[in-house]
């Protein structure tokens, strides 16, 4: 897809497209931080924060140019969520899961080109929205290993699909869902599907009650023998196919700075993990340093925990 669609410009070379982006998130912000307290109270989601999103054309932000879009790179979608996270975190978390997989689907050469076209023109023409299921109540995240116990069979029809997802965030308004399951095939594969939201079988348990991102609408979605056609496989490969975690290469899951985050996972608008680990890093300057609340956990602990004997 890069060679076609030639969409990870640098920000630069769009500083009065990158200035129009951010006047108009801070547009929408206010009017995003009057509800915000009520969705977070109530765990309701906030679907007008969305279409004033689209009506704004920020939804498709990191949808290439060459396909009607914004054609932004990392830094300016970054600085966008930033501004949006400050007003409402819950709306932020969706919009940055959305924007990487755009930004992912032009970046990979592994993606359909009319599935990639599809999602862009939807995208820009309305409410259109994608992201990844992957996590599930046994595996866990899959980037450490294991297979998913969701399953696509392969028939005539086309694949069909079963199983349960967890942390599901969006899922009250995602139009599509990049499903990670593995095939039953005789020679196993494990992958993406390609899965539009709302089809017979498909069902939204509302789990999400937690204590913050409470309008994030991160709840379970299960397929139970859902049918979806058999060219919307997106990236399916022998398990041995998929590259491991190393200490050089560590797995994806950790949560960083908002200008790092958008290559990564959800930022926060104030620099802050949002997870406990201390494995959480962030990129600066083109190198890995803990970030701001890593380095506090980090010397906390050291003051209570006892010392080690040698």
């Amino acid at each position: 897809m890069v060679s076609r669609l030639n969409i990870l410009k640098h920000d630069d070379q769009h500083g009065d497209t990158a200035s129009g982006s951010r006047e108009k998130a801070v547009q929408l912000a206010a009017g995003f931080a009057e509800r915000a307290t009520a969705h977070d109270r109530a765990g309701s989601f906030p679907f007008a924060n969305f279409q004033e999103l689209s009506d704004a054309g920020l939804l498709a932000l990191t949808v290439p140019e060459a396909l009607g879009g914004g054609g932004a790179g990392l830094r300016e979608a970054a600085d966008v969520v930033s501004i949006i996270a400050r007003a409402d975190p819950s709306t932020a978390l969706v919009l940055s899961m959305h924007y990487i997989q755009h930004l992912i689907i032009a970046r990979s050469p592994r993606w359909p080109a009319h599935l990639a076209r599809r999602l862009a023109k939807e995208t820009v023409d309305g409410l259109a929205l994608i992201n990844a299921l992957r996590v599930e109540p046994d595996l866990g995240s899959p980037s450490r290993g294991g297979l998913p116990a969701t399953t696509a069979r392969r028939t005539e029809t086309g694949w069909r699909l079963s199983g349960r997802k967890i942390y599901s965030t969006g899922s009250p308004i995602l139009k599509w869902y990049a499903v990670w399951a593995k095939t039953d095939e005789p020679e196993l594969r494990v992958g993406l599907f390609l899965v539009p939201a709302g089809l017979p079988g498909t069902r939204i348990v509302e789990t999400w009650d937690h204590i913050g991102l409470r309008a994030s609408g991160s709840h379970d979605v299960v397929f139970d023998d859902v049918v979806f056609p058999l060219d919307h496989e997106i990236d399916v490969r022998r398990p041995d196919q998929w590259g491991r975690p190393t200490r050089s290469r560590p797995a994806r899951t950790t949560c960083s700075s908002p200008r790092s985050t958008m290559a990564w996972r959800v930022p926060h608008a104030t620099g802050w993990c949002i997870s406990s680990t201390a494995a959480c890093r962030r990129i600066s300057a083109h190198r890995w340093q803990p970030c701001r609340g890593c380095r506090k956990r980090s010397a906390a602990s050291k003051r209570i925990s006892p010392s080690t004997p040698d």
